[in-house]
Protein backbone atom coordinates (compact mmCIF):
# COMPACT_ATOMS: atom_id res chain seq x y z
CA UNK A 1 0.00 0.00 0.00
CA UNK A 2 1.49 3.36 -0.97
CA UNK A 3 1.94 6.07 1.63
CA UNK A 4 0.92 9.72 1.40
CA UNK A 5 3.93 10.93 3.47
CA UNK A 6 6.15 12.31 0.68
CA UNK A 7 3.27 14.05 -1.06
CA UNK A 8 1.89 15.34 2.22
CA UNK A 9 5.21 16.98 3.09
CA UNK A 10 5.33 18.48 -0.38
CA UNK A 11 1.86 19.91 0.14
CA UNK A 12 2.79 21.50 3.48
CA UNK A 13 5.70 23.32 1.84
CA UNK A 14 3.21 25.14 -0.36
CA UNK A 15 1.22 26.61 2.51
CA UNK A 16 3.37 29.72 2.97
CA UNK A 17 2.81 30.82 6.56
CA UNK A 18 2.42 27.22 7.62
CA UNK A 19 -1.35 27.11 7.28
CA UNK A 20 -2.21 23.63 6.12
CA UNK A 21 -4.56 23.06 3.24
CA UNK A 22 -7.67 21.16 4.16
CA UNK A 23 -7.53 17.40 3.95
CA UNK A 24 -10.12 17.63 1.22
CA UNK A 25 -7.70 19.55 -0.97
CA UNK A 26 -4.93 17.09 -0.10
CA UNK A 27 -7.11 14.18 -1.13
CA UNK A 28 -7.65 15.80 -4.52
CA UNK A 29 -3.98 16.59 -5.03
CA UNK A 30 -2.82 13.09 -4.03
CA UNK A 31 -5.19 11.29 -6.33
CA UNK A 32 -2.88 11.47 -9.34
CA UNK A 33 -0.05 9.99 -7.29
CA UNK A 34 -1.84 6.89 -6.04
CA UNK A 35 -3.30 3.76 -7.49
CA UNK A 36 -6.97 3.10 -6.88
CA UNK A 37 -10.23 4.72 -7.72
CA UNK A 38 -10.12 7.93 -9.76
CA UNK A 39 -11.27 10.96 -7.82
CA UNK A 40 -14.86 11.14 -9.04
CA UNK A 41 -15.06 14.88 -8.48
CA UNK A 42 -12.36 15.51 -11.08
CA UNK A 43 -15.05 14.95 -13.71
CA UNK A 44 -17.10 18.04 -12.91
CA UNK A 45 -15.66 20.27 -10.20
CA UNK A 46 -17.09 23.49 -11.62
CA UNK A 47 -20.43 23.60 -13.29
CA UNK A 48 -22.62 26.56 -14.22
CA UNK A 49 -26.21 26.51 -12.91
CA UNK A 50 -28.99 25.28 -15.15
CA UNK A 51 -32.73 25.66 -14.81
CA UNK A 52 -33.51 25.17 -11.13
CA UNK A 53 -35.76 22.13 -10.73
CA UNK A 54 -36.07 22.53 -6.97
CA UNK A 55 -39.65 23.56 -6.30
CA UNK A 56 -40.51 23.33 -10.02
CA UNK A 57 -44.18 22.81 -10.81
CA UNK A 58 -44.67 20.96 -14.06
CA UNK A 59 -47.98 21.33 -15.93
CA UNK A 60 -50.84 19.36 -14.39
CA UNK A 61 -51.56 15.90 -15.77
CA UNK A 62 -55.18 14.92 -15.16
CA UNK A 63 -54.56 11.24 -15.94
CA UNK A 64 -50.97 10.10 -15.51
CA UNK A 65 -50.11 7.61 -18.25
CA UNK A 66 -47.41 5.24 -17.03
CA UNK A 67 -44.92 2.83 -18.56
CA UNK A 68 -43.07 0.37 -16.33
CA UNK A 69 -39.57 -0.95 -17.04
CA UNK A 70 -38.51 -3.96 -15.00
CA UNK A 71 -41.45 -6.03 -13.81
CA UNK A 72 -39.76 -9.10 -12.37
CA UNK A 73 -39.24 -8.22 -8.70
CA UNK A 74 -39.88 -4.72 -7.31
CA UNK A 75 -41.75 -3.75 -10.45
CA UNK A 76 -44.46 -6.37 -9.93
CA UNK A 77 -45.37 -4.83 -6.58
CA UNK A 78 -45.24 -1.32 -8.03
CA UNK A 79 -47.75 -2.19 -10.76
CA UNK A 80 -50.11 -3.63 -8.16
CA UNK A 81 -49.86 -0.52 -5.95
CA UNK A 82 -50.35 1.95 -8.78
CA UNK A 83 -53.43 0.01 -9.81
CA UNK A 84 -55.13 1.13 -6.57
CA UNK A 85 -54.88 4.81 -7.57
CA UNK A 86 -57.40 6.84 -9.49
CA UNK A 87 -56.16 9.15 -12.22
CA UNK A 88 -53.62 6.74 -13.69
CA UNK A 89 -53.50 4.68 -16.86
CA UNK A 90 -50.93 1.91 -17.24
CA UNK A 91 -49.91 1.98 -20.91
CA UNK A 92 -46.90 -0.32 -21.12
CA UNK A 93 -45.05 -3.09 -19.30
CA UNK A 94 -41.45 -3.95 -20.18
CA UNK A 95 -39.29 -6.83 -19.00
CA UNK A 96 -36.83 -9.19 -20.69
CA UNK A 97 -38.81 -12.05 -19.12
CA UNK A 98 -42.05 -12.14 -21.07
CA UNK A 99 -43.78 -14.26 -18.45
CA UNK A 100 -43.29 -11.55 -15.83
CA UNK A 101 -44.79 -8.82 -18.00
CA UNK A 102 -47.68 -11.09 -18.97
CA UNK A 103 -48.36 -11.93 -15.34
CA UNK A 104 -48.40 -8.24 -14.40
CA UNK A 105 -50.82 -7.50 -17.23
CA UNK A 106 -53.20 -10.18 -15.98
CA UNK A 107 -53.11 -8.55 -12.56
CA UNK A 108 -54.50 -5.24 -13.86
CA UNK A 109 -57.13 -6.75 -16.11
CA UNK A 110 -60.55 -5.20 -15.69
CA UNK A 111 -59.35 -1.79 -14.48
CA UNK A 112 -59.41 -0.01 -17.85
CA UNK A 113 -55.69 -0.22 -18.52
CA UNK A 114 -54.49 -1.00 -22.04
CA UNK A 115 -50.95 -2.10 -21.32
CA UNK A 116 -48.81 -3.14 -24.28
CA UNK A 117 -45.95 -5.55 -23.60
CA UNK A 118 -42.32 -4.79 -24.47
CA UNK A 119 -40.39 -8.03 -24.12
CA UNK A 120 -38.67 -8.59 -27.47
CA UNK A 121 -35.08 -7.85 -26.44
CA UNK A 122 -32.87 -5.87 -24.05
CA UNK A 123 -33.47 -2.64 -25.98
CA UNK A 124 -37.28 -2.82 -25.97
CA UNK A 125 -37.45 -0.35 -23.10
CA UNK A 126 -36.44 2.41 -25.50
CA UNK A 127 -39.56 1.86 -27.58
CA UNK A 128 -41.66 2.25 -24.45
CA UNK A 129 -39.92 5.52 -23.59
CA UNK A 130 -40.44 6.83 -27.12
CA UNK A 131 -44.22 6.52 -27.04
CA UNK A 132 -46.00 9.87 -27.28
CA UNK A 133 -48.89 8.83 -25.03
CA UNK A 134 -46.88 8.25 -21.83
CA UNK A 135 -46.20 10.83 -19.12
CA UNK A 136 -44.22 8.83 -16.55
CA UNK A 137 -41.63 6.07 -16.86
CA UNK A 138 -41.35 3.95 -13.71
CA UNK A 139 -37.97 2.13 -13.53
CA UNK A 140 -37.38 -0.97 -11.38
CA UNK A 141 -34.34 -2.56 -13.04
CA UNK A 142 -30.85 -3.50 -11.67
CA UNK A 143 -28.71 -0.57 -10.53
CA UNK A 144 -26.46 -0.33 -13.57
CA UNK A 145 -29.46 0.44 -15.79
CA UNK A 146 -31.11 3.13 -13.67
CA UNK A 147 -29.25 6.22 -14.89
CA UNK A 148 -29.20 5.52 -18.61
CA UNK A 149 -32.88 4.60 -18.62
CA UNK A 150 -33.84 7.67 -16.61
CA UNK A 151 -31.81 9.98 -18.84
CA UNK A 152 -33.22 8.49 -22.04
CA UNK A 153 -36.79 8.71 -20.75
CA UNK A 154 -36.39 12.39 -19.85
CA UNK A 155 -34.88 13.06 -23.27
CA UNK A 156 -38.09 11.64 -24.71
CA UNK A 157 -40.10 14.15 -22.67
CA UNK A 158 -41.13 11.84 -19.83
CA UNK A 159 -41.12 12.35 -16.10
CA UNK A 160 -39.20 9.57 -14.35
CA UNK A 161 -39.55 7.55 -11.17
CA UNK A 162 -36.45 5.44 -10.63
CA UNK A 163 -35.57 2.89 -7.97
CA UNK A 164 -32.64 3.37 -5.59
CA UNK A 165 -29.83 4.13 -6.06
CA UNK A 166 -30.55 6.40 -9.00
CA UNK A 167 -26.91 6.46 -10.15
CA UNK A 168 -23.66 4.59 -9.59
CA UNK A 169 -21.15 7.28 -10.62
CA UNK A 170 -20.60 11.01 -10.36
CA UNK A 171 -20.83 11.33 -14.12
CA UNK A 172 -24.22 9.62 -14.14
CA UNK A 173 -25.37 11.95 -11.38
CA UNK A 174 -24.50 15.03 -13.41
CA UNK A 175 -26.21 13.54 -16.47
CA UNK A 176 -29.35 12.98 -14.42
CA UNK A 177 -29.37 16.54 -13.08
CA UNK A 178 -28.55 18.23 -16.38
CA UNK A 179 -31.14 16.22 -18.30
CA UNK A 180 -33.84 17.01 -15.75
CA UNK A 181 -32.97 20.70 -16.01
CA UNK A 182 -32.72 20.74 -19.81
CA UNK A 183 -36.06 19.06 -20.47
CA UNK A 184 -37.82 20.31 -17.31
CA UNK A 185 -38.84 16.80 -16.36
CA UNK A 186 -38.99 15.47 -12.84
CA UNK A 187 -36.60 12.69 -11.90
CA UNK A 188 -37.96 11.25 -8.66
CA UNK A 189 -35.92 8.62 -6.88
CA UNK A 190 -38.22 6.04 -5.30
CA UNK A 191 -36.74 6.28 -1.82
CA UNK A 192 -39.56 4.61 0.06
CA UNK A 193 -37.95 5.03 3.49
CA UNK A 194 -38.72 8.76 3.31
CA UNK A 195 -42.37 7.69 3.54
CA UNK A 196 -42.12 5.27 6.43
CA UNK A 197 -44.33 6.28 9.33
CA UNK A 198 -41.54 7.02 11.82
CA UNK A 199 -39.43 8.93 9.30
CA UNK A 200 -42.43 11.09 8.37
CA UNK A 201 -43.24 11.66 12.04
CA UNK A 202 -39.71 12.76 12.93
CA UNK A 203 -39.56 15.00 9.86
CA UNK A 204 -42.70 16.79 11.01
CA UNK A 205 -41.33 17.04 14.56
CA UNK A 206 -38.16 18.65 13.23
CA UNK A 207 -40.18 21.07 11.11
CA UNK A 208 -42.23 22.01 14.18
CA UNK A 209 -39.08 22.72 16.21
CA UNK A 210 -39.34 19.85 18.70
CA UNK A 211 -35.68 18.86 18.23
CA UNK A 212 -34.19 22.35 18.29
CA UNK A 213 -30.95 22.41 16.26
CA UNK A 214 -29.97 19.10 14.66
CA UNK A 215 -26.57 17.98 15.95
CA UNK A 216 -26.21 14.49 14.52
CA UNK A 217 -28.17 11.87 12.58
CA UNK A 218 -27.61 8.23 11.80
CA UNK A 219 -28.97 5.94 9.11
CA UNK A 220 -28.15 2.49 7.82
CA UNK A 221 -28.96 -0.49 5.70
CA UNK A 222 -28.04 -3.51 7.82
CA UNK A 223 -29.79 -6.47 6.28
CA UNK A 224 -28.58 -9.98 5.49
CA UNK A 225 -30.02 -10.15 1.98
CA UNK A 226 -28.90 -13.71 1.34
CA UNK A 227 -25.94 -13.24 -0.98
CA UNK A 228 -24.97 -16.68 -2.38
CA UNK A 229 -28.21 -18.14 -1.08
CA UNK A 230 -30.57 -17.63 -4.04
CA UNK A 231 -30.95 -19.60 -7.25
CA UNK A 232 -28.51 -18.57 -10.00
CA UNK A 233 -31.33 -17.70 -12.39
CA UNK A 234 -31.28 -14.23 -10.81
CA UNK A 235 -27.82 -13.81 -12.41
CA UNK A 236 -26.35 -12.73 -9.11
CA UNK A 237 -26.10 -9.08 -10.09
CA UNK A 238 -26.07 -8.09 -6.42
CA UNK A 239 -23.15 -10.43 -5.77
CA UNK A 240 -21.33 -8.94 -8.76
CA UNK A 241 -21.80 -5.45 -7.30
CA UNK A 242 -20.27 -6.61 -4.01
CA UNK A 243 -17.42 -8.34 -5.84
CA UNK A 244 -16.33 -5.27 -7.79
CA UNK A 245 -16.84 -2.32 -5.43
CA UNK A 246 -15.86 -1.52 -1.84
CA UNK A 247 -17.81 1.14 -0.01
CA UNK A 248 -21.33 2.00 1.05
CA UNK A 249 -23.10 0.64 -2.01
CA UNK A 250 -26.69 1.21 -0.88
CA UNK A 251 -26.79 4.46 1.12
CA UNK A 252 -30.09 6.11 0.26
CA UNK A 253 -32.36 4.29 2.73
CA UNK A 254 -30.36 5.77 5.58
CA UNK A 255 -29.23 9.04 4.00
CA UNK A 256 -32.48 10.12 2.33
CA UNK A 257 -34.74 10.64 5.35
CA UNK A 258 -32.09 12.48 7.38
CA UNK A 259 -31.17 14.68 4.41
CA UNK A 260 -34.80 15.76 4.22
CA UNK A 261 -34.98 16.74 7.88
CA UNK A 262 -31.60 18.51 7.59
CA UNK A 263 -32.88 20.47 4.55
CA UNK A 264 -30.07 19.22 2.33
CA UNK A 265 -30.20 21.00 -1.08
CA UNK A 266 -32.79 23.33 0.47
CA UNK A 267 -30.96 25.65 2.87
CA UNK A 268 -28.12 23.27 3.70
CA UNK A 269 -25.80 20.93 1.80
CA UNK A 270 -23.55 17.95 2.30
CA UNK A 271 -20.00 19.22 2.61
CA UNK A 272 -17.57 16.30 2.69
CA UNK A 273 -17.42 12.59 3.46
CA UNK A 274 -15.03 10.04 4.92
CA UNK A 275 -15.52 6.29 4.73
CA UNK A 276 -13.99 3.10 6.11
CA UNK A 277 -14.74 -0.55 5.42
CA UNK A 278 -13.97 -3.65 7.45
CA UNK A 279 -12.32 -6.60 5.78
CA UNK A 280 -14.45 -9.23 4.09
CA UNK A 281 -14.84 -12.08 6.55
CA UNK A 282 -17.68 -13.90 4.80
CA UNK A 283 -18.26 -13.56 1.06
CA UNK A 284 -14.91 -14.99 -0.05
CA UNK A 285 -15.53 -18.16 1.93
CA UNK A 286 -19.12 -18.41 0.67
CA UNK A 287 -17.91 -18.17 -2.92
CA UNK A 288 -15.48 -21.05 -2.45
CA UNK A 289 -18.13 -23.16 -0.75
CA UNK A 290 -20.67 -22.65 -3.52
CA UNK A 291 -18.07 -23.16 -6.28
CA UNK A 292 -17.22 -26.58 -4.85
CA UNK A 293 -20.80 -27.62 -5.63
CA UNK A 294 -21.53 -25.66 -8.81
CA UNK A 295 -19.07 -24.44 -11.45
CA UNK A 296 -21.22 -21.37 -12.05
CA UNK A 297 -19.78 -19.83 -8.89
CA UNK A 298 -16.13 -20.17 -9.98
CA UNK A 299 -16.44 -16.63 -11.39
CA UNK A 300 -16.61 -15.33 -7.82
CA UNK A 301 -13.70 -17.29 -6.33
CA UNK A 302 -10.72 -15.09 -5.40
CA UNK A 303 -12.65 -11.88 -6.02
CA UNK A 304 -11.90 -8.92 -3.75
CA UNK A 305 -15.27 -8.59 -2.09
CA UNK A 306 -16.28 -5.41 -0.33
CA UNK A 307 -15.83 -5.21 3.42
CA UNK A 308 -18.76 -6.65 5.31
CA UNK A 309 -19.38 -3.41 7.22
CA UNK A 310 -18.92 0.07 5.83
CA UNK A 311 -19.21 3.19 7.98
CA UNK A 312 -19.30 6.58 6.32
CA UNK A 313 -19.44 9.96 8.06
CA UNK A 314 -20.65 13.16 6.39
CA UNK A 315 -20.26 16.76 7.55
CA UNK A 316 -22.92 19.24 6.47
CA UNK A 317 -22.47 22.92 5.66
CA UNK A 318 -24.45 23.86 8.77
CA UNK A 319 -22.13 21.82 10.98
CA UNK A 320 -24.24 18.74 11.67
CA UNK A 321 -22.90 15.23 11.10
CA UNK A 322 -24.38 12.08 9.58
CA UNK A 323 -23.21 8.51 10.09
CA UNK A 324 -24.47 5.95 7.57
CA UNK A 325 -23.66 2.23 7.63
CA UNK A 326 -24.00 -0.64 5.18
CA UNK A 327 -23.83 -4.36 5.89
CA UNK A 328 -25.70 -6.97 3.83
CA UNK A 329 -23.88 -10.12 4.93
CA UNK A 330 -23.58 -10.30 8.72
CA UNK A 331 -26.21 -12.25 10.68
CA UNK A 332 -27.50 -9.16 12.45
CA UNK A 333 -31.10 -8.12 13.07
CA UNK A 334 -32.48 -5.87 10.34
CA UNK A 335 -31.81 -2.22 11.06
CA UNK A 336 -32.07 1.12 9.29
CA UNK A 337 -30.98 3.05 12.42
CA UNK A 338 -33.07 6.16 11.95
CA UNK A 339 -31.62 8.38 14.70
CA UNK A 340 -32.00 12.13 15.16
CA UNK A 341 -30.08 13.91 17.91
CA UNK A 342 -30.96 17.55 18.48
CA UNK A 343 -30.40 20.19 21.12
CA UNK A 344 -33.86 19.57 22.59
CA UNK A 345 -34.77 15.98 21.75
CA UNK A 346 -33.55 12.64 20.45
CA UNK A 347 -35.45 9.97 18.54
CA UNK A 348 -34.45 6.53 17.33
CA UNK A 349 -35.91 3.48 15.65
CA UNK A 350 -34.09 0.26 14.77
CA UNK A 351 -33.00 -2.17 15.86
CA UNK A 352 -35.37 -1.46 18.79
CA UNK A 353 -38.91 -0.04 18.46
CA UNK A 354 -39.31 3.71 17.96
CA UNK A 355 -38.48 5.91 20.94
CA UNK A 356 -38.33 9.61 21.81
CA UNK A 357 -36.40 11.44 24.53
CA UNK A 358 -36.83 15.10 25.39
CA UNK A 359 -34.41 17.46 27.14
CA UNK A 360 -33.97 15.30 30.25
CA UNK A 361 -32.41 12.61 28.07
CA UNK A 362 -34.74 9.81 29.15
CA UNK A 363 -36.93 7.82 26.82
CA UNK A 364 -40.58 8.72 27.15
CA UNK A 365 -42.95 6.14 28.51
CA UNK A 366 -45.06 4.37 25.91
CA UNK A 367 -48.14 6.29 27.03
CA UNK A 368 -46.42 9.69 26.90
CA UNK A 369 -44.83 8.88 23.55
CA UNK A 370 -48.21 8.06 22.04
CA UNK A 371 -49.51 11.45 23.18
CA UNK A 372 -46.63 13.29 21.52
CA UNK A 373 -46.88 11.10 18.43
CA UNK A 374 -50.55 11.97 18.01
CA UNK A 375 -49.77 15.68 18.40
CA UNK A 376 -47.14 15.62 15.65
CA UNK A 377 -48.73 13.13 13.25
CA UNK A 378 -48.02 14.47 9.72
CA UNK A 379 -50.75 15.29 7.23
CA UNK A 380 -49.91 12.52 4.78
CA UNK A 381 -50.33 9.85 7.45
CA UNK A 382 -53.65 11.34 8.51
CA UNK A 383 -54.79 11.37 4.89
CA UNK A 384 -53.53 8.11 3.44
CA UNK A 385 -51.84 6.16 6.26
CA UNK A 386 -54.78 3.87 6.96
CA UNK A 387 -55.15 2.84 3.34
CA UNK A 388 -51.37 2.45 3.03
CA UNK A 389 -51.40 -0.10 5.83
CA UNK A 390 -54.08 -2.07 3.99
CA UNK A 391 -52.42 -1.95 0.57
CA UNK A 392 -48.98 -2.67 2.02
CA UNK A 393 -45.56 -2.42 0.47
CA UNK A 394 -42.94 -2.47 3.23
CA UNK A 395 -45.57 -1.69 5.82
CA UNK A 396 -47.36 0.89 3.68
CA UNK A 397 -44.53 3.30 2.94
CA UNK A 398 -44.32 2.20 -0.70
CA UNK A 399 -47.97 3.03 -1.25
CA UNK A 400 -47.68 6.47 0.38
CA UNK A 401 -44.68 7.16 -1.85
CA UNK A 402 -46.62 6.24 -4.99
CA UNK A 403 -49.74 8.14 -3.95
CA UNK A 404 -47.74 11.29 -3.24
CA UNK A 405 -45.89 11.08 -6.57
CA UNK A 406 -49.07 10.69 -8.60
CA UNK A 407 -50.88 13.41 -6.65
CA UNK A 408 -48.01 15.86 -7.27
CA UNK A 409 -48.02 15.12 -11.02
CA UNK A 410 -51.80 15.37 -11.29
CA UNK A 411 -51.90 18.70 -9.44
CA UNK A 412 -48.78 20.30 -10.86
CA UNK A 413 -46.99 20.36 -7.51
CA UNK A 414 -43.28 20.28 -6.80
CA UNK A 415 -42.14 16.74 -6.04
CA UNK A 416 -40.74 15.75 -2.65
CA UNK A 417 -37.59 14.15 -4.08
CA UNK A 418 -36.07 15.79 -7.15
CA UNK A 419 -33.07 15.14 -9.38
CA UNK A 420 -30.73 17.00 -7.01
CA UNK A 421 -31.77 14.73 -4.15
CA UNK A 422 -31.50 11.62 -6.33
CA UNK A 423 -27.96 12.60 -7.32
CA UNK A 424 -26.80 13.76 -3.89
CA UNK A 425 -28.06 10.79 -1.92
CA UNK A 426 -26.89 8.25 -4.49
CA UNK A 427 -23.33 9.57 -4.92
CA UNK A 428 -22.53 8.72 -1.32
CA UNK A 429 -21.73 5.30 -2.82
CA UNK A 430 -18.98 6.26 -5.33
CA UNK A 431 -17.60 8.88 -2.93
CA UNK A 432 -17.35 6.24 -0.20
CA UNK A 433 -15.54 3.94 -2.62
CA UNK A 434 -12.95 6.63 -3.31
CA UNK A 435 -12.47 7.35 0.39
CA UNK A 436 -12.07 3.67 1.28
CA UNK A 437 -9.52 3.27 -1.52
CA UNK A 438 -7.51 6.23 -0.16
CA UNK A 439 -7.14 5.39 3.52
CA UNK A 440 -10.45 7.03 4.45
CA UNK A 441 -9.35 10.39 3.08
CA UNK A 442 -12.11 13.01 2.97
CA UNK A 443 -13.74 13.95 -0.29
CA UNK A 444 -16.12 16.75 -1.14
CA UNK A 445 -19.74 16.01 -1.95
CA UNK A 446 -20.62 17.76 -5.23
CA UNK A 447 -23.16 20.55 -5.05
CA UNK A 448 -25.54 19.48 -7.78
CA UNK A 449 -27.67 22.59 -7.17
CA UNK A 450 -24.61 24.80 -8.00
CA UNK A 451 -25.46 27.22 -5.21
CA UNK A 452 -29.22 26.88 -5.51
CA UNK A 453 -29.35 25.25 -2.06
CA UNK A 454 -28.85 28.69 -0.51
CA UNK A 455 -32.33 29.86 -1.57
CA UNK A 456 -34.21 26.61 -2.33
CA UNK A 457 -37.13 26.04 0.03
CA UNK A 458 -37.77 22.78 1.95
CA UNK A 459 -40.30 20.50 0.30
CA UNK A 460 -43.90 20.90 1.44
CA UNK A 461 -45.32 18.34 3.85
CA UNK A 462 -48.50 20.20 4.78
CA UNK A 463 -50.76 18.82 2.00
CA UNK A 464 -52.42 22.22 1.74
CA UNK A 465 -52.51 21.76 -2.03
CA UNK A 466 -53.49 18.84 -4.19
CA UNK A 467 -54.83 15.78 -2.37
CA UNK A 468 -57.22 15.03 -5.24
CA UNK A 469 -56.03 11.51 -6.00
CA UNK A 470 -58.49 8.89 -4.85
CA UNK A 471 -57.88 5.29 -3.95
CA UNK A 472 -59.81 2.35 -5.31
CA UNK A 473 -61.24 -0.21 -2.94
CA UNK A 474 -59.39 -3.49 -2.68
CA UNK A 475 -61.02 -6.47 -4.34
Amino acid sequence: MKTYRRDFLKMTCLTGAGILSSWIGIAKALNDKNEGTENPNDIRIKQSPGFNMSGYRAPKIETVRIGFIGIGNRGTSAVKRINFLDGVHIKGLCDIREEKATEAKRGIKGFGHEAALYTENEESWKKLCERKDIDLIYICTPWNLHAKMAVYAMEQGKHVAVEVPAVKTIEEAWQLVETSEKYKRHCVMLENCCYDFFELLTLNMVRQGLFGEIVHCEGAYIHDIGLFKKNKRYDYWRVKENASRNGNLYPTHGVGPVCQLMNINRGNKLDYLISISSNDFMLHERAKKFASRDDYFNQFVNKSFRGNMNTSVIKTHNGSTIMVQHDVTSPRPYSRIHLISGTKATAQKYPLPEKLALEDGNWLSEEKYEEVKKQYSPAIIEKIGGMALKVGGHGGMDFMMDWRLIDCLRNGLAVDIDAYDAATWSVVAPLSEWSVAHHSAPIEVPDFTRGGWKTNMPHDISLKEGVTTGVRSRN
